[in-house]
């Protein structure tokens, strides 16, 4: 006799969701809690590990891109965790290139520095032959900084457009997720709605050179527009290849 496969084991093919992980008792198995209690572990780790400033910038320099550092004006990890506001402002002086018009590339770690670490000078290795056109200032790689913060960065470079490479808050199934969120003409104030995000760019998410691809379109449809956030929408007609999902609408920080 054949074993008909549960519906809901079958559905563990397509997805890293904890579906169909049985039962022991009222509990859980031993394996799916201790796999439970490991990503976990994972995903706090992510949140607390500080950020190797000086292995990106080597990176970055062999991909043949020039970095300067700066930080938020949360002074250290914690008080990052705890105050979002600080983290949305540069410190006192911290002096970033002056360059109207350019398009500004803005590292943060965010609540990922393992998703910093990992995928964000590929991504740029990958985007930069594709912004024929545009000026690129230095890449500000910043410490305990979050998404608006690159708004400020973009208005004291009087850039027209800011992209803002950040490690996404980890959950249970990826610790190393990268987003990007674009806005045009940066300047304190915007809000989430004038962006657009890209995210879940990891390995087992949405691949490198497809992110660069995605972002690439936004940045010529945004520089047509002059605008972001609700008013583009990815409209591109190539689609992306396997589950990888794309959000080109506004941004949530």
């Amino acid at each position: 006799m054949t074993d008909t496969p549960s519906p809901w084991r079958d559905l563990r093919r397509f997805t890293p969701a904890r579906i169909a992980l049985g039962r022991a008792g009222n509990g859980v198995p031993t394996s799916a809690h201790l796999a439970f209690q490991a990503a976990h572990a994972v995903a706090r780790d992510a949140v607390q590990a500080p950020l190797n400033t000086a292995a990106l910038a080597a990176e970055l320099a062999a991909a043949g891109l020039d970095s300067q550092t700066v930080h938020s004006a949360a002074p250290d990890r914690q008080t990052y965790l705890l105050r979002p506001d600080l983290g949305r402002k540069l410190a006192p002086n911290q002096p970033v290139p002056l360059l109207p018009g350019c398009l500004a590339l803005v590292i943060c770690d965010g609540l990922s520095a393992m998703a910093v670490q990992r995928h964000a000078a590929g991504l740029l290795q990958h985007l930069r032959p594709l912004l024929a056109g545009w000026t690129l200032a230095p890449i500000v790689v910043a410490e305990q900084g979050r998404v608006a913060l690159g708004d400020e960065i973009g208005a004291a470079m009087k850039a027209d457009a800011v992209a803002v490479l950040i490690g996404e808050r980890p959950g249970l199934s990826a610790a190393d997720s990268l987003g990007v969120y674009l806005t045009w003409q940066p300047r304190p104030g915007r809000t989430d709605a004038e962006r657009n995000c890209i995210s879940n760019i990891r390995p087992g998410g949405l691949a490198l050179e497809d992110a660069a691809r995605k972002l690439a379109w936004l940045i010529r449809e945004m520089r047509s527009l002059k605008l972001t956030g609700i008013g583009l929408k990815d409209q591109e007609s190539r689609a992306l290849p396997g589950p990888a999902r794309v959000r080109a609408e506004p941004g949530f920080t």
